[in-house]
This record gives C-alpha cells, sequence and structure tokens, in this order.
C-alpha cells in the first residue's frame, strides 16, 4: 500500500528553508484525485525549482490534458533548493509530489521535462532523492517508468542510460498513448512494457538501439567520426524516430495553476502559434519544430476570457518563436485590446522583428506603459547577419530603434551573439558600434534618460541545425571579445551582461554528446554537481574532474569541427529536416548567401499557403504531406 510522506516531518522542516511555499502545494486549479480509484498515476516533474517550473507552459499543458482523463491522475513535483534538499535528506523524506504528498517513486509514470541540457544533473538529483535507481538499467517492474520530452531531446544520448522513453516533438498526444501503452501491458515484464512504448510514434527507447564507435586512431574517425554505426535490436524500434507533430493545435489550457508564490513569469500564457519560418542557421527550435500551425483568432479570445475568469491573472503572454509573423496578430492585438479594456489587461510578447510593424504592434499593447522594447539582432555587422540568415540591414536596426525611442520608450534592450562561424574581431566591435549608435539616437530624444542594456551570449552550435558541423568558438577567443565589449560598453545609460565561458563549454559538450556521456554526467553529479544553469551554483570543477575519471575529452565533444559524412550522435532522431539541406545550408552561410523569399508554401518551411513541391525538390526538404494540406 502507498503512503503519504510524513507531513509531521515536513512540517517541522519547512520553517527552516528558504520560500516554504514552494513544496506545500495546494494552488488554486491544482487537480487532486482520488488515489486509490484512479488506475494510471503520472507524475510530471520539472528537474528545476518551483519558481521556474510553474513558468513551464508545456507541463501545464499535459498536466490538464492526463487529468482530463477519467482514469488518470497527473501530480506535479519541482527540485526543491538546496537547502530544502539538505533538510530532506536529514530528515529522511524522500522527494514527493504537491497534490498528495506521496513519493514519486509511487507513481506508474514520471514524466521530466528536459528544456536545456543543464538540468541533466538536476534530473539525476530528482530521481535519487525520490529513491529511485538514476539509471535504466537499474530499475525493475517495481519502479516507475521514467519518460522525458522537451527541446534538449532532440539529442537524447546524453541522457539515455537514465531515461528510458524520450518523446521526440510534440507531447499532447504521445503522452496520453504512452498512458495506454502501460495499461495495455499491466502486468507484465519491463522489458515488455518498454517495446509497447517503443512502439508509440515519436518515442524513442534507448534500450533497443545499439551504438558503435570507432576505434582510436581508426580511418573511421576522420570519415564518419567517432560513430560507426548505429543499428535497432529489436522490430519494436524503429530507425530514426521520427518527431511527433500535432497537425492542429488543441484548444489552448485555460484553467492555469495560480502559484502560492511569486514566480519567475507570475501571468498566464497562451501559445498562439507553434513552429517558425525564419530559417535561422543558429536556431534548433526554429529548425526542429516546422511546421507552422496557428491558433485561430477567437479561440485565442476566447481562451483568454476563460482564464481571466478561472485565475484572476492581469497578464497574458502571447508565446510564439516569432509572434511577428503569425498572420493575423494585427487582427488578434486588436480584438484584445477592444475586449479586455475595461479589465486593465496586460499583453506581452515575446522579442519582436525589428521593423515599423512590431512597433505599432508594441505601442497598441503598451497603452500609455512604456517600459523596455527588446530587439534581437543577433550579431552587430551586416555580413554576420547574413551567415546567420537573420538579414536585418543595420540601418534598418536604426531606423526602428528611431521611432522607438519617439514613440516615448526611454529603454531598449539588445541582444547579440559572439562567437558565430566566421566571425571576426572587426564583427566584434560592430556589435560596439551598433549599441553606441543606438544610445545616441536615445539620448536625441530623451537626453540623459535614454537606457540601452546589451545582452551577449556565446553561439553554442546545436543539433539538427545547419550549424551542427562546425565548432564552439575557444575560450580565450570568447574572453578576447567580451574584453573588448567590457572596455567599450559602459558608462551612464549603458549595461553590460554575458556569460561564463565555462558555461558554455559545459552546454556544448551536452548539446552535441553521445551516449557515453552517461557516466560523466553521473560522476559529475556525484562530486556535487547541480543547478548548473545558476552561475552561483555551477561547478565546473566537478565536471572536469568527472571527464578526467571517465577518460573522456571535453575539447573533443566542444571544439571539433565535423565532417560532412560523419555519423552525429542524434541521427537516430528525425525532425522531419534532411541532413543534406542542413549542410547545403552550412555552404550557403560561408559563402554569405542568403535564402529566397520563398512562397511556395512548403510543409517543412510551414508556411500556411498552398502546398507546393517545387521548394521541397530544391531544398531537400520533406515532401508536402497530403493530411497537412487538407488540414490546412
Amino acid at each position: 500500500m502507498t503512503m503519504r510522506v510524513d507531513l509531521e516531518k515536513l512540517e517541522r522542516i519547512l520553517p527552516t528553508v528558504q520560500k516554504p511555499g514552494r513544496y506545500v502545494g495546494g494552488e488554486y486549479n491544482s487537480v487532486v484525485k482520488d488515489w486509490h480509484t484512479t488506475a494510471t498515476r503520472v507524475c510530471l516533474a520539472f528537474p528545476d525549482i518551483y519558481d521556474l517550473g510553474m513558468s513551464n507552459l508545456g507541463l501545464m499543458i499535459l498536466y490538464r490534458i492526463l487529468n482530463d482523463l477519467p482514469d488518470v491522475l497527473a501530480e506535479r513535483a519541482y527540485l526543491p533548493w538546496v537547502d530544502m534538499i539538505t533538510a530532506m535528506r536529514e530528515a529522511g523524506i524522500p522527494l514527493y509530489s504537491l497534490e498528495s504528498k506521496r513519493p514519486l517513486s509511487d507513481f506508474d509514470i514520471i514524466g521530466v521535462s528536459l528544456p536545456y541540457e543543464q538540468v541533466y544533473t538536476n534530473a539525476l538529483e530528482m530521481l535519487d532523492l525520490a529513491g529511485i535507481p538514476p539509471r535504466s538499467d537499474q530499475r525493475d517492474r517495481r519502479h516507475p517508468l521514467i519518460v522525458a520530452g522537451g527541446h534538449a531531446t532532440f539529442n537524447p544520448e546524453p541522457m539515455a542510460a537514465f531515461i528510458d522513453g524520450f518523446v521526440i516533438g510534440d507531447g499532447e498526444e504521445a503522452m496520453v498513448e504512452l498512458v495506454d501503452a502501460h495499461r495495455s501491458t499491466s502486468g507484465l515484464r519491463r522489458e515488455a512494457r518498454l517495446k509497447a512504448m517503443a512502439q508509440v510514434k515519436g518515442v524513442y527507447v534507448p534500450r533497443f538501439y545499439r551504438v558503435e564507435y570507432a576505434e582510436e586512431g581508426a580511418p573511421e574517425i576522420g570519415e564518419r567520426g567517432p560513430i560507426a554505426a548505429i543499428e535497432t535490436t529489436t522490430r519494436e524500434a524503429p530507425l530514426p524516430v521520427v518527431k511527433r507533430v500535432v497537425r492542429r493545435l488543441p484548444p489552448p489550457t485555460t484553467r492555469l495553476i495560480v502559484p502560492t508564490i511569486d514566480v519567475s513569469h507570475n501571468r498566464a500564457a497562451i501559445e498562439i502559434n507553434r513552429g517558425c519560418t525564419r530559417g535561422c542557421r543558429f536556431c534548433e527550435a526554429g529548425m526542429a519544430m516546422r511546421p507552422v500551425r496557428e491558433r485561430p483568432v477567437e479561440e485565442i479570445i476566447q481562451a483568454t476570457d476563460t482564464i481571466l475568469r478561472q485565475t484572476g491573472f492581469e497578464e497574458i503572454g502571447l508565446l510564439s518563436l516569432s509572434p511577428s509573423d503569425y498572420s493575423q496578430i494585427d487582427t488578434l492585438i486588436e480584438r484584445m485590446v477592444e475586449r479586455f479594456a475595461d479589465q486593465h489587461l496586460s499583453i506581452s510578447l515575446p522579442a519582436l522583428r525589428a521593423d515599423s510593424f512590431s512597433v505599432t504592434l508594441a505601442e497598441t499593447i503598451a497603452g500609455g506603459r512604456r517600459t523596455g522594447f527588446t530587439f534581437a539582432p543577433e550579431a552587430g555587422s551586416d555580413r554576420m547577419r547574413a551567415t546567420i540568415n537573420k538579414f536585418i540591414p543595420s540601418r534598418q536596426v536604426f531606423d526602428v530603434v528611431s521611432e522607438v525611442f519617439r514613440r516615448g520608450w526611454q529603454t531598449i534592450k539588445l541582444y547579440f551573439m559572439i562567437g558565430l562561424p566566421g566571425e571576426e574581431m572587426e564583427d566584434v566591435r560592430a556589435i560596439v558600434e551598433m549599441v553606441k549608435t543606438v544610445q545616441m539616437i536615445g539620448r536625441r530624444v530623451h537626453g540623459r534618460q535614454a537606457q540601452v542594456n546589451v545582452s551577449v551570449n556565446t553561439f553554442v552550435p546545436k543539433p539538427h541545425t545547419p550549424f551542427q558541423w562546425v565548432p564552439l568558438d575557444g575560450s580565450r577567443s570568447i574572453r578576447d571579445k567580451q574584453a573588448i565589449l567590457r572596455r567599450e560598453i559602459r558608462g551612464r545609460g549603458l549595461k553590460l551582461d554575458y556569460n561564463d565561458p565555462e558555461a558554455s563549454l559545459l552546454e556544448a559538450v551536452l548539446a552535441r554528446g553521445d551516449r557515453r556521456l552517461a557516466e560523466v554526467i553521473q560522476r559529475a553529479w556525484a562530486l556535487g554537481a547541480r543547478f548548473d544553469a545558476w552561475d552561483d551554483q555551477r561547478d565546473f570543477g566537478a565536471w572536469m574532474r568527472a571527464f578526467a575519471k571517465t577518460g573522456l575529452d571535453p575539447d573533443v565533444y566542444a571544439y571539433r569541427q565535423r565532417s560532412p559524412g560523419e555519423v552525429l550522435p542524434w541521427e537516430m532522431v528525425s525532425t522531419g529536416v534532411r541532413k543534406q539541406f542542413l549542410f547545403r545550408e552550412y555552404e550557403r552561410s560561408q559563402h554569405r548567401e542568403q535564402l529566397d523569399d520563398c512562397r511556395e508554401g512548403c510543409h517543412a518551411c510551414g508556411i500556411l499557403a498552398t502546398f507546393g513541391t517545387k521548394r521541397s525538390r530544391a531544398w531537400g526538404c520533406p515532401e508536402p504531406d497530403t493530411e497537412t494540406t487538407k488540414d490546412v
């Protein structure tokens, strides 16, 4: 019989830790079902603190979908902060769900969200804190099945030893089918359950795939890379595993859980569309999340109305990789402002394009409020923006900045990357020139009140992009470039943020690694690594000691140029965009060529138009899908 955690022990330690509201549950709109009469029990686990996890819309969507099933309950767990982890271990309290306060080990399925690579050690910490063996081959029929989803799973290999099954792509339908597969194999051995999981479209079960590595010094190292072959070990496992695509987005989740404490994005959120047509060569999400699917304006309006009534939130975030590309964005904003004018609703959008339309859009949303305006030029020079296929002429950026300042904004935030393929020091100095020009434009309008905040991150090449073959820029090079920025971008009205090159190295290794990294991840965690995305918690020394103990070289993963014919670690996964197309785009980037303005409406690019085949043949995209054509 399953039991709750010792609530008396829990009550004794809560007053001793920061923000005890993270650990008590009972939030408005949370769902508590009868544990004993519900057939399948799922815990959705976010491997970071409550403050961040409560803003994760994907978890909220799955929470509602699963709880809407009459014979399934879904509860939540987040990784406690370091003080609570210590207190729980000392008191012998296992990690528990917020709704029923039952240990995670009592659930049938644990769904772990992996939104980015720096939570890998956190995931191991969660399993260990729950009393569950971290490695899949150490678990038996007594243990829950561990399923993972999220953007980081487009290269599942570094976590392959710890996760039973990865949902690649959209999870709304796949998670329900996984629950059905689990129920249909009730009472069977774990192997049978994993085989049933492997037959769910879009699910990768690492146990049924074998990766052969070339021996050190063998010819394959230069020709095909370190991986000699990837093959399946059972007929139930497909190769490749094609990402799951929800052809028509389901209605938005409206009964959102209201957090008990202030969280990072304390607002409601609606995904207005999924996917992107821009084709930026550095962007994994833009490449891997195709095609574009949009929600109707009326559905978004109705969902907003329901959310306001059911949650009390006063701000709505309209989520999209590129909100300006939503085909009816002007109509949507106009309708929302008119419909909710008497409710003083705040509307927020992610970073907008640098064009006049975006400024008008932002002004409509802002009303009389002028907080800050965000642009992401990504690179300082026209040459580098052509390289990454995000070509916005500098003159256009300055024209739009001038318009923003004239319309009343006093603060502009600019996002850039350094370490891009082919970057030279003159491109870094171009960032300085752009920032100072923006400041000069702002001072013409607002004097010394003008503020320019600059965020500069190191480019990390990601799988399934045209830059998946390129090396990470060297640490010395990055520090030299950061030194230029620190020296030049300072003084009144300027603020510069940049990231630690060690954090970029770790991200690059985990993003493009193979399954041999599992030993490194586990050793680093055992040495104390966790919360690797937090600058004040990251223990880079633990990672370097872990690499030394395993004999693996992080530089081989981060700084090695991949060859065109190399077998890449993530090739058992397909996003639907062919490798040949990605490599051709990489070659075009080296010649500073730009993509043609495609109006063919091919399925891979996700443009909502009449589907044609010309672009598919020309650019190596998948052939048009007749079902998708009918849906659109």
